[in-house]
């Protein structure tokens, strides 16, 4: 089916609920203003000295919830996310019917009619404005896992060729502000329930560098590739959550963090990473040359004992003639 609800919408008793469970998609009793078909090729995203964005000023003209464009090249993710309104009571201009926190876009559009795929959305509970010193140390955006790579489809590219992380490291996120890029440091498969001991769409915020350390850790030892990318309390993080397996309620998680200064957009050469896989690809390229030496040794010596007894049976039969 490719849909599948996220470990982020907690009832009362603390526990994840599957999306049988969800109410029902609400009927738009009032049309809205569609977005053309080409409405992307429209608009440049382009900081404004104003500070919104002229395409953050036309989106939230249509929506409210507009918080900012992700995209991911060599994907369908290039789209705009939505900053979920939390828990909503009845009667509101969402619908009738009330909702509970991080729940409500997972089956509706930007215009609030009902879409199976839902909406690209942010934790009610994230912070991601003009302000980099009050935005959320790590902003975690949720996407349903389509089949035909609409939302976070095609997320699955990084698990199922490792190699797709080479090709694409970076995550480019826009606030309604300004322009961010990050870079991947983990993707891993993790529990989405709510017993997990590794509950990750609730650590929005970083008490202590203890705690950075740990959810950095997790996701270092825990990632299907090591990266290598060096990442530091302080660093800026963003985590993309999608579905992995309705059986167990898994979920899969692409972590990056933030640019830093001196390293260069779309350059992965640039990137710091960290000691321990500078060391690891130092050894790796020793081998790989030592492994070259011995197979050219091999080959020389192979050469030389052909030449050799071609020689010696050109010297037997001189020696015939």
């Amino acid at each position: 089916m490719g849909l599948c609800a996220y470990a982020v919408t907690l009832n009362r008793s603390g526990a994840v609920p599957t999306f049988s469970n969800m109410v029902e998609p609400v009927p738009v009793t009032q049309p809205a203003t569609l977005l053309a078909e080409n409405w992307a090729d429209n608009y440049d995203y382009a900081e404004s000295p104003d500070g919104l964005t002229e395409r953050a000023r036309i989106f939230l003209k249509q929506n409210p919830d507009i918080a900012g464009w992700i995209s991911i090249d060599n994907t369908k993710i290039d789209f705009p996310f939505v900053l979920d309104p939390g828990a909503l009571p009845e009667d509101t201009w969402y619908g009738e019917n009330a909702y509970d926190p991080n729940s409500y876009y997972l089956d509706h559009d930007l215009d609030k009619s009902s879409l199976r795929q839902g909406t690209v959305f942010m934790d009610y509970r994230d912070v991601f404005g003009a302000s980099e010193e009050a935005q959320s140390d790590n902003i975690i955006l949720y996407g349903h896992n389509m089949a035909n790579n609409t939302a976070f489809g095609s997320l699955r590219k990084y698990r199922q060729d490792y190699s797709f992380f080479d090709e694409s490291p970076f995550i480019d996120l826009s606030s309604n502000y300004k322009d961010y890029q990050y870079v991947i440091f983990g993707f891993i498969i993790t529990s989405g329930n709510w017993y997990s001991d590794f509950r990750y769409w609730d650590m929005e915020e970083f008490e202590t560098e203890d705690d950075f350390n740990n959810f950095v850790e997790r996701i270092r030892k825990g990632s299907l590739v090591d990266t290598g990318v060096d990442v530091k309390y302080g660093d800026k993080l963003v985590t993309l959550s999608t579905c992995y397996a309705a059986e167990d309620n898994s979920r899969f998680i692409v972590c990056g963090r933030r640019l830093r200064e001196g390293e260069i957009p779309n350059d992965i050469s640039s990137i710091t990473r960290t000691p321990e896989y500078l060391e690891k690809k130092k050894q790796e390229e020793a081998s790989i040359a030592a492994a070259e030496a011995e197979e050219a040794s091999r080959e020389a010596a192979s050469k030389s004992a052909e030449d050799a007894s071609q020689d010696s049976t050109q010297a037997d039969e001189e020696q015939g003639n």
